[in-house]
């Protein structure tokens, strides 16, 4: 009975330890043939929208509820990853880690309302929300399925 304890208690470290190295957010993805996030504008070049996997680390998520995360590119600016249809969210704690992430590269311009509503989700004061008065033009994804690694 002591050993069966012992190797369950071992198992069970074994498994924990697995989950803890990646989760799976949406659609079950793996990381082979993802690009860097810092590639994907090269990549799209002159297209408005671009099926893609990409990977990169995680500056920031929405901390009401993870339904949005935004990830670093080369150039000190970021790119916001949301969820197709709301179906998933992540984890309001992987600032920092690298993801992987599989669905739609979309430019787009971004307006006022939503980027004040950004704004809110991530804790900017009324002031810096205040400060939002133009529209944006910015590289966004819509994700299926998301790898937190």
């Amino acid at each position: 009975m002591k050993k069966l304890f012992i190797f369950l208690l071992i198992l069970t470290g074994f498994s924990v330890a697995k989950a803890q190295t990646a989760a799976h957010f949406g659609k079950e993805i793996n990381d082979k043939k993802a690009i860097q996030a810092s590639a994907l504008p090269a990549k799209m070049g002159n297209q408005e929208e671009m099926a893609s996997k990409v990977t990169g680390t995680v500056e920031s998520v929405c901390q009401v509820k993870g339904c949005w995360m935004k990830v670093k590119m080369d150039n000190g600016e970021t790119m916001r990853v949301m969820f197709k249809d709301y179906a998933f969210f992540v984890p309001k704690d992987i600032a920092g880690k690298t993801v992987v992430f599989e669905g739609e590269a979309q430019m787009k311009t971004v307006p006022v309302e939503h980027l004040q509503h950004y704004a809110k989700d991530a804790g900017k004061s009324d002031e810096e929300i205040a400060k939002i008065t133009e529209p944006k033009k910015e590289l966004t994804f819509i994700a299926d399925g998301v790898l937190v690694k």
